[in-house]
């Protein structure tokens, strides 16, 4: 799964595409082995300046104009309602919530559009579990959350990273161990950990230089059960997924 960053105030700027340039950065995701398309318009990072649902909806809506009829298969990372809303009148693959079904609006309209929902931990804020207990409560939480609204096609995502300012560094590494732990839900799971603090504060380098340790986590994490990856450097992320099946034939 490629990230494509339309927000420019993410926390790993060199991912930021301009809407005028998605498909030229799809086109380029596609020929590095991306399988699907993460589209996300708002920075999560905690010192991320605000921004509006109207504007996070105005970019979404912009950039799915230029992609429409492309033929990509699109996920949208968004956890407003009002976003979702609009852009499942274009042709959405999935549907990426990391609030994890928390709103009942948003858990409605991903149920109604009868597509695969990857949905983060999360007890009320995305990402707010504090250790490995919390978030196996989450997850938890998520599959009672997806079974009242009649979501069958669910992908777990365990959350790895700083989402909330109270999270130690710690829990990330010890949600990676245990990842494997994780299979017992018996969902497809994420992993997103790509140029992430923890990873940033191990080897101590700033995100754009975090690129060879993402891809050590990445392949530890396949190794323990990760069925999907989400990563910002596509071309390097798919050699790694290629060395890991073949070792695995």
């Amino acid at each position: 799964m490629g990230v494509l960053n339309i927000s420019p105030e993410s926390f790993f700027s060199d991912s930021f595409t301009p809407c005028d340039q998605v498909v030229t950065r799809v086109e380029e995701m596609i020929r590095e082995g991306a399988d699907i398309i993460d589209l996300g318009a708002r920075s999560t990072a905690l010192n991320a300046p605000p921004l509006t649902v109207a504007d996070e909806r105005e970019r979404v809506l912009t950039a799915m104009k230029e992609l429409d009829g492309y033929g990509a298969v699109l996920s949208l990372d968004t956890m407003h309602p009002e976003v979702l809303d609009a852009a499942l009148h274009y042709d959405l693959a999935a549907i990426n919530d990391i609030n994890g079904l928390g709103n009942p609006e948003y858990a409605k309209l991903a149920a109604d559009s009868g597509l695969p929902v990857i949905a983060m931990a999360a007890h009320r804020l995305p990402g707010d579990p504090l250790d490995l207990a919390g978030t196996h409560a989450a997850l938890q939480e998520i599959l009672d959350r997806a079974g009242k609204y009649g979501i069958c096609n669910l992908i777990l995502d365990p959350g790895i990273g700083k989402w909330v300012s109270d999270r130690p560094l710690a829990a990330d590494w010890d949600l990676c161990r245990q990842f494997s732990g994780l299979k017992q839900y018996n969902c497809p799971l994420l992993a997103a950990v790509s140029r992430k603090t923890f990873i940033g504060d191990c080897i101590g380098k700033p995100a754009h230089e975090r690129l060879y340790g993402t891809l050590g986590v990445l392949f530890y994490l396949l190794e323990n059960g990760a069925d999907i990856v989400r990563v910002h450097d596509v071309g390097a992320s798919r050699d790694i997924v290629r060395v890991f099946e073949q070792l695995c034939r």
